[in-house]
């Protein structure tokens, strides 16, 4: 998804923010008023909602191994040396 547009609308229980991709993508985060007290308040509470969740649906489903793993990408260099290797 490539983030086209952020659309925030304040509701009656909160805030709800919509970010929409170039393919007609939609993923719409609600952040309660207790979380964000303003627009830009909320759009950075939606962001964190959202890096949170990457970790998920990742190993087939299954859970993240460590912290580390949650907050991992993938995108690791393959001309970089395991942490494991010893010189």
């Amino acid at each position: 998804m490539h983030l086209l547009e952020t659309k925030v609308a304040h509701e009656r229980t909160g805030w709800r923010i919509d970010f929409v991709g170039d393919d007609g993508e939609v993923v719409s985060i609600k952040v309660a008023d207790g979380h964000a007290a303003s627009e830009d308040e909320a759009i950075e509470r939606a962001k964190e909602v959202m890096v949170q969740l990457t970790g998920y649906g990742t190993r087939g489903g299954g859970r993240s191994i460590n912290s580390y793993d949650a907050a991992s990408n993938g995108n690791f260099d393959d001309d970089e040396p395991s942490l494991d290797t010893w010189h």
